[in-house]
């Protein structure tokens, strides 16, 4: 299937509510599939949703995640365009 997809969406959490810790295990797969795009020539995004904070975004992003999802980590952080930047780096 990868041939045929645009994006691969890793789920880090269980999904069903906000809030909720990364589960940093699923890092090996955005390592699988950051390797198989590599080795098959390919051409999609990686986006990881759940558990995204300055922590993890790194983390992710650092094992292949090219789109992140953050939601709770933005929507309370008190100064939202910081913690953007602190994703960003």
């Amino acid at each position: 299937m990868l041939p045929l997809v645009d994006i691969v969406l890793i789920m880090t959490v269980n999904p069903g509510y906000g809030g909720q810790n990364c589960i940093t295990g699923c890092f090996t797969k955005i390592t699988d599939l950051t390797r198989l795009r590599i080795e098959r020539q390919l051409d999609f995004l990686i986006s990881v949703d759940g558990g995204i904070n300055e922590e993890t975004a790194g983390q992710a992003a650092a094992a292949g995640a090219d789109v992140l999802v953050a939601g709770s980590a933005f929507f309370n952080a008190p100064d939202k365009a910081a913690m953007i930047r602190k994703l960003r780096g």
